[in-house]
C-alpha cells in the first residue's frame, strides 16, 4: 500500500503542512484503479459528473470533493450510481484510508485538516513528486509539457479535469504510454515550491527553466 516511496514522502509532508487528512483521502484514491465508472456509450454523461466535482487546481483536488459527497451521502450506493462514481473503489479508498490513518498515527503524524488550504495541499504533493514537474511549452497549440528533469514530451491525460485546461506548471502522479506519453492525475503548482521541496535537484537546472 505504501510501496509507493513518492506518495510517502507526501504523507510525511502534510504533517508540516498541516493537511494530513486531506493527504490521506488522495493517497487512498491513488491507491485504487479508478474512482470512474466509464459506461459504453456514456461519455457524455461521465465528463458532466466529473465537472460537477472538478476544480482548477486538477485531479487530486478533485478527488477531494468527491469523497466529501460520497461521505456527505452516508456512502450511498446510489449516489455513486447518480454521479459515475464506482462505489466499490470507494468502499475501498475507505478501507485502505484507515489503515494509511493507523500508520500516520503510529509513527506520530498529526492528523490534522486544512479547512480547505488547497494551496498546503498542493505543496505537500510536490513534496513527493517534485521530480514529476512539467511546464506548458510557451508555443504549443496541443498542450504539449516537457519534463523537467529529461525534457521528454507529455500531455495530460483526457480522463483528467485539466484535460484541455493546459496550466502552465503540474506535477503527475504517473504516466501512460499510448500513442503519446500522457500524465494521469495532474495538479497545478507553482515553479517556485519545487525550489522548496527540493533546493540540490533544481539548483542545478538553468534559472531561466524555472521562471513562471
Amino acid at each position: 500500500m505504501l510501496q509507493d516511496p513518492m506518495i510517502s514522502k507526501v504523507i510525511l509532508a502534510s504533517d508540516q503542512f498541516g493537511c494530513s487528512e486531506e493527504i490521506l483521502t488522495i493517497a487512498a484514491v491513488l491507491s485504487v484503479q479508478s474512482i470512474w465508472i466509464s459506461v459504453r456509450g456514456a461519455q457524455k454523461e461521465l465528463d458532466e459528473a466529473k465537472l460537477r466535482f472538478a476544480t482548477a487546481e486538477g485531479d487530486h483536488v478533485t478527488f477531494l470533493n468527491i469523497f466529501k459527497g460520497f461521505m456527505e451521502s452516508n456512502r450511498s450506493s446510489k449516489w455513486c450510481h447518480k454521479n459515475y462514481v464506482n462505489y466499490h473503489a470507494m468502499k475501498k479508498v475507505i478501507e485502505i484510508r484507515g489503515q494509511l490513518r493507523r500508520i500516520a498515527n503510529r509513527i506520530g503524524i498529526v492528523l490534522k485538516s486544512c479547512e480547505g488550504d488547497m494551496q498546503a495541499v498542493r505543496k505537500a504533493i510536490t513534496a513527493g513528486y517534485f521530480s514529476n514537474a512539467c511546464r506548458l511549452e510557451a508555443y504549443s497549440h496541443n498542450g504539449m509539457y516537457k519534463t523537467v528533469r529529461t525534457s521528454e514530451e507529455v500531455y495530460v491525460h483526457p480522463s483528467s479535469v485539466l484535460f484541455r485546461v493546459n496550466p502552465k506548471w503540474v506535477v503527475y502522479h504517473s504516466i501512460v504510454n499510448t500513442e503519446r506519453r500522457y500524465m494521469r492525475n495532474v495538479i497545478t503548482i507553482d515553479p517556485s515550491w519545487l525550489t522548496e521541496a527540493a533546493p540540490q535537484f533544481y539548483q542545478r537546472l538553468q534559472p531561466n527553466t524555472m521562471t513562471h
